[in-house]
Order: structure tokens, then sequence, then C-alpha cells
């Protein structure tokens, strides 16, 4: 973990891990300033510095938006990691897609035929509409304009001890 760099925003939030590569870019153009250093040094030919462990941006940024990209973790996010048939809790371990209209059929793998379902219910509905299976879709799929996982997951065991004041923990250290 000692070669990622914790960036803040203006406001001391964690908004996400960067190298510390990109960290020293960052801070030569002007972009943000270090808070905490590591014990390891970065040497060039000129110049020895600190490796940068906590950055702050200097200036607020704004996000370009971008469409939200077709993978399983949004997919299960999207749909909240509930089957879309039986409504059950699902993870990602124990999940599957299921194409809503199925691919024999002509179905597309894309935002708006793509659903979470769980073992059991992807194999009831089998390669059947869920009209002709005989079973209710919860929620209609659709292409998402936010991305619905979006958090920086430390543990307080991994994260080194320099990003410790900056994290913000739901249990004790």
């Amino acid at each position: 973990m000692t070669t990622q760099t914790l960036m803040l925003s203006q406001g001391y939030e964690p908004i996400k891990v960067v190298s510390w590569q990109r960290a020293i870019t960052l801070l030569t153009l002007g972009k943000v300033e270090v808070l905490e250093e590591y014990e390891q040094d970065i040497r060039s030919t000129s110049i020895v510095i600190k490796m940068p462990a906590v950055v702050r941006l200097l200036a607020a940024f704004r996000r370009r938006k971008k469409p939200v990209k077709f993978s399983r973790i949004n997919i299960y996010g999207r749909d909240k990691f509930r089957c879309q048939y039986c409504y059950e809790k699902i993870s990602m371990a124990n999940g599957t897609f299921d194409h809503v209209v199925p691919r024999v059929l002509g179905g597309q793998t894309s935002w708006t035929n793509i659903v979470t379902a769980c073992h059991s219910c992807n194999s009831r509905k089998g390669g059947r509409t869920p009209m002709q299976a005989g079973m209710r879709l919860r929620s209609k799929p659709f292409r998402p304009t936010w991305v619905p996982i979006m958090a920086l997951r430390v543990s307080a065991t991994s994260a080194p001890d320099a990003w410790r004041d900056y994290m913000y923990w739901t249990n004790e250290l």
C-alpha cells in the first residue's frame, strides 16, 4: 500500500487512491498539495523528495459526463444486489445475469436486456421470456445515467498510518 497515495477533495474528503507517480505529476502541475508523506525518498538526478502519502486538490474539478460502463458490478449496483425475479438479496459470488429476452430469441447483451438473477430463478426461466416462464420482472432494466457503485473501500487494517486521520471509519480503530 505504500506505493499508493490517498487523494482528498478541497474539503478534505477522500476521493480516490492514485499511484505515487500520478500524485507527483499533479504536484508538479500545481494541482495538489502534499499533506502527509511516507518515509521513502523519491530520487532523481537533481532532487530528492519524500513519497506523498496524502494529497489534497487545490481547485475544484468537474467530472466529465461519461456513459456508465456496462459491467458486472454496475449491473448488480443498478439492481441493488437483488434478484429481479424473487427479489432475494444476492452477492456477486452467488448471482448471475439473465437475458430478459434470451439470446436464442434474438435478445442482446445490453443494459436494457440484462438483469441480476439468482441461480434458481435463472434456471427456472431458462431460454424463455419472463411471460413465457410465468415469472414477473420486479423492475424494467435500464441504462443508468449515474454510477451505481461509487465507494472508496479501505479496511482499517490495510490503510497506511498516514491515511488514518483523513478516513471516516464506521467502527473503532
